[in-house]
């Protein structure tokens, strides 16, 4: 076995979602400004979190519901999907 086990867009353009109407994450704008690292721009495994002109833009349909935002950053509230919706889990 070779150890490589693929890139991680790879494996994040495999996931099947079911894309809700609205954002189960949202953000506390005072808080967000006053941080200075920006952290969830780069833990989120799903770059859901980008900055544009200095401000966050979130892609909430790419969510793994992971969790790494919410203890990476005190600004977002994290929510799982309403019932159905979010990634779609295989299980075999």
């Amino acid at each position: 076995m070779s150890g490589d086990y693929g890139k991680i867009e790879e494996k994040l353009s495999l996931l099947k979602y079911k894309s809700d109407n609205s954002s189960h994450i949202s953000i506390d704008i005072t808080v967000c400004k006053a941080c200075k690292s920006k952290g969830c721009t780069f833990l989120c495994p799903a770059a859901v979190y980008s900055l544009e002109d200095d401000t966050l833009k979130i892609e909430y349909e790419n969510c793994l519901e992971c969790g790494a935002c919410k203890t990476a950053c005190k600004a977002i509230s994290w929510l799982y999907p309403a019932g159905g919706k979010g990634v779609v889990y295989k299980f075999s």
